[in-house]
């Protein structure tokens, strides 16, 4: 699934970003293109409980 997040502009956000998905799903694979502000994200979860995570994780997120 991909995901448009505006505000993410560096390492520290995609950091964040991977670690409150990692807490919901552990083997979630993650691919950040912080130019685009986007990231690709493969997972066991729905995409509403992706975009809670990054919620959580203080990114707002929209399919992309």
């Amino acid at each position: 699934m991909k995901f448009s997040v505006p505000d993410m502009s560096c390492g520290h956000c995609a950091a964040a970003i991977e670690k409150s998905l990692r807490a919901k799903d552990a083997n979630a694979m993650i691919d950040f293109a912080l130019e685009a502000r986007q990231i690709v994200v493969t997972s066991a979860l729905d995409q509403a409980a992706i975009l809670e995570a990054l919620k959580d994780a203080g990114h707002a997120a929209n399919p992309a």
